[in-house]
């Protein structure tokens, strides 16, 4: 695998003001606005587009394959420069503070690393890249560069996540020991073997820019480009990626894990070579640390479920449903005895004093387990501070602002790139798992960035780049 270092595509793209530019420009500049460049205009760009016209920011230039999503950029700044390709961007446009990317998931790593290298604040979509190599390089790399970055994850800003950290900080669930996290994703088809045929491409779109760093294939019309890329392994992260980024966002914010120490697949169902399975359930295990507050609490698993499983009979069951069958039956029984209908989103942190239920994927409802157990146990102290709009994108976007405008540290944004890298890659091992399939227990040495009992797994850590679409930020 080989990449561009930095020295020489810096010198060939014109990226030499680096960060110590950047941090003198925004003491300059202090309260203005910011000075975007968005990589991509379409999907979960109008999102980001809604939040800078919000906050009084204003776009100078743009990338996107697609010029029929040229739109989302140009009604709203009509002098906004356009690009395709993002690379041409960076090579020729200045006029800009920062950076936000919103391709899809194999996309992700290249603008971000070129931000970066550029001393440019950096706002990326979740996940943050698409493999555990360029998760490390991006952690590596914000370490380096200090500048104002961000993961897209918005239930980060949201209060209900704050109260989950409080929960666990203030001590009322005692120690944690498992977690589980269910989701309702995939909403793709996912599972099934590589599509076959070929459409022509629309007359609007550059497939070879779309295809980017990733092997090159046919064009299928509604396959991939715009939405149903996030199921095939060249191009997304499956359901894990898509949605583990909310729905275990409050275990990096309460528990402080670290690294993974262990991975393994525990079912598995439709798997191919081309696509993420139709369904699964993950376990990572963590070692013994510190909280956020500086306790001491034990080692953890957490477990991930997703999709559509087999069960006994061969029939199809939420893998969802089957978290039942792994919490401990006390803390879900209901006053006449029943099992309670689980959300099909959320998690159930189990407490040594007590346990917490949390629907939905950001935070925003958690009650305590066993019911019985929640009038005792009582509301946690608050420990962090509320956000002014109460948790909302447009707070997780102004937070980022606030730090790229220089306001506030560099480093102040919740789901900051040193925070949100750890993070990802911990979430992509997860999907290495299921490359390797089930019943494998996966040691993950993280200093040395590698399985220590598994050269399969290791051949999934990284990827393969096609040609100009190379990269190393250190």
């Amino acid at each position: 695998m080989k990449h561009t270092s930095r020295r020489s595509f810096i010198k060939s793209a014109g990226l030499a003001t680096g960060a110590l530019g950047f941090n003198i420009l925004h003491a300059q500049n202090k309260g203005d606005k910011l000075r975007l460049a968005f990589i991509a205009a379409g999907g979960k760009a109008g999102a980001q587009i809604n939040n800078a016209k919000t906050a009084g920011d204003i776009c100078t230039c743009f990338a996107e394959v697609d010029k029929g999503a040229w739109g989302g950029v140009l009604n709203n700044w009509k002098d906004a420069k356009g690009y395709q390709d993002f690379r041409q961007l960076f090579d020729k446009e200045k006029d800009y503070d920062a950076v936000v990317v919103t391709t899809p998931d194999h996309q992700h790593f290249m603008p971000t690393a070129l931000a970066l290298m550029a001393g440019k604040a950096c706002y990326t979509q979740k996940p943050l890249v698409h493999t555990v190599w360029e998760a490390r390089q991006v952690l590596e790399g914000t370490k380096k560069f200090k500048v104002a970055t961000q993961m897209g994850n918005q239930g980060h800003a949201n209060n209900g996540n704050r109260r989950i950290y409080e929960f666990v900080n203030g001590g009322l669930l005692g120690d944690v020991t498992e977690i589980h996290c269910f989701s309702n994703r995939p909403i793709w088809p996912q599972g099934g073997p590589r599509p076959s045929g070929e459409d022509s491409v629309p007359e609007s779109l550059d497939w070879d820019l779309w295809i980017g760093p990733a092997p090159m294939r046919p064009y299928k019309k509604d396959t991939y480009h715009p939405f149903k890329w996030r199921g095939y392994y060249d191009f997304g992260g499956g359901a894990l990626a898509d949605m583990a980024c909310h729905t275990m966002d409050s275990i990096f914010m309460a528990m402080n894990p670290g690294f993974p120490t262990k991975i393994e697949v525990l079912e598995i169902n439709g798997h191919s070579d081309d696509q993420f399975p139709a369904g699964s359930i993950i376990k990572w295990s963590y070692a013994a640390g510190k909280l956020p507050n500086g306790k001491d609490r034990p080692a953890f698993d957490v477990y991930w479920y997703d999709g559509k499983l087999k069960d006994a009979d061969g029939k199809d069951v939420d893998a969802a449903d089957l978290a039942h069958t792994r919490i401990p039956k006390e803390l879900l029984a209901m006053p006449d005895g029943k099992p309670m209908n689980l959300p099909k989103s959320g998690n159930v942190y189990v407490g040594s004093k007590a346990s917490l239920l949390v629907s939905g994927d950001y935070g925003d409802n958690s009650r305590i387990l066993p019911l019985s157990k929640a009038k005792e146990v009582g509301n946690p102290p608050q420990l962090l501070e509320r956000l002014p709009l109460g948790g909302s994108e447009q707070d997780h976007w102004n937070e980022w602002r606030a730090a790229a405008l220089g306001q506030k540290a560099w480093d102040s944004p919740g789901s900051n790139f040193l925070y949100a890298a750890p993070f990802t890659e911990t979430i992509l091992l997860g999907n290495v798992a299921l490359r390797v399939g089930k019943g494998k227990a996966l040691d993950w040495d993280a200093p040395n960035i590698k399985f220590s009992n598994s050269e399969e797994a290791n051949k999934w850590i990284s990827k393969e780049y096609r040609k100009g679409w190379e990269i190393k930020i250190v």
